[in-house]
């Protein structure tokens, strides 16, 4: 009768524990969404209307696909905006006189969820269109300038997530393979979107299940407690890099809890005739970690528990309701 009184006493402290911490983490999540949402708003609106204004004095939007988007495009690219450039820093003001104009068109150019303008100043735009379960989601920013057309490009400014890694990407592939980075830009993006819409999603539909649920700012850690159960179900991801869209290290752990003084008896007494102490032992639930290793969050989140409840009652049944 003392090891179960005990065994309630831990789970009050616990329960403690668990409501100061869920206080936390909800301060921490709308923290974050905070400065994803208005950390460069201006800078977001200044761009955004640079770019309409761009697509909107537009001749000509080329859609490209596959090996047309390549280096020798991205130079011709780079030749109209120094061109022009050059072309306005010789306009003597109030001369009427026009230069001669090197390229006529005025062209964008479209690639998969990328739009690449021509901005003034010999500045190359990049407009990421991000989007979940085919609806669209943000608008990301990012601009290239160069000194000369024979310079390598630099990122003049950008609307992207601080914690997103532009800057070593920049480091890594822009001075070397410009396409690159910006494909590799487009992809981080791409997947920090499908990443938060999943877990977005899941609190939208489960969200009387789920407790304690944290993430990273990049959702590339997430953990969350599934509660309505006979058992508490606590569940881990990791991502290995941050575009993947499917966890590599998963973990779900299903741990018993005690509905009543007659199951807190029968645990107790389970436990002390096996040779464990008054704490559970958890266990895996290999089938759960199998759904989040090969589905989205919320198609595996449905999984899990659709069979939940029957796996519980294998693992534990002391602890199953009667």
């Amino acid at each position: 009768m003392g090891e179960v009184n005990y065994m309630r006493e831990e789970d009050v402290k616990l329960d403690a524990v668990r409501a100061r911490f869920s206080n936390v983490l909800k301060r921490h999540s709308e923290l974050a969404e905070r400065l994803s949402r208005d950390s460069d708003k201006s800078i977001f609106d200044r761009l955004q209307k640079e770019f309409e204004a761009a697509r909107a004095s537009q001749t000509q939007e080329l859609i490209l696909k596959g090996e047309q988007w390549n280096d020798g495009l991205l130079a011709t690219i780079r030749e109209r905006v120094h061109m022009e450039a050059e072309r306005k820093a010789m306009q003597i003001p109030g001369d009427t006189t026009q230069l001669p104009i090197p390229f006529h068109d005025k062209i964008t150019y479209k690639v998969g969820n990328k739009v690449i303008c021509c901005l003034d100043g010999a500045r190359i735009g990049i407009q990421y269109d991000t989007s979940y379960a085919g609806e669209s989601c943000d608008l990301y920013h990012c601009v290239l300038e160069s000194k000369s057309f024979l310079e390598k490009m630099t990122v003049l400014e950008h609307t992207i997530p601080f914690f997103l890694p532009i800057r070593e990407a920049e480091n890594e592939f822009l001075s070397s393979n410009a396409i690159r980075f910006i494909d590799h830009v487009g992809d981080l993006l791409q997947a920090y979107v499908d990443r938060r819409e999943q877990v977005r999603l899941i609190k939208e539909l489960y969200g009387n299940q789920i407790g304690e649920l944290y993430h990273s700012l990049p959702y590339h850690m997430i953990e969350f407690v599934i509660e309505d159960f006979d058992s508490k179900v606590t569940v881990g991801l990791r991502y290995a890099d941050l575009i993947s869209t499917l966890p590599t290290g998963v973990s779900v752990l299903a741990w018993p809890m005690h509905q009543s003084k007659r199951s807190s008896d029968k645990i107790a007494s389970h436990l002390k005739g096996n040779g464990v102490g008054s704490h559970p032992i958890p266990a895996r639930l290999t089938y759960a970690e199998h759904a989040l290793r090969t589905m989205g969050l919320p198609q595996a989140y449905a999984e899990i528990v659709l069979n939940l409840r029957q796996a519980l009652h294998d693992m534990f049944p002391h602890t199953s309701s009667t």
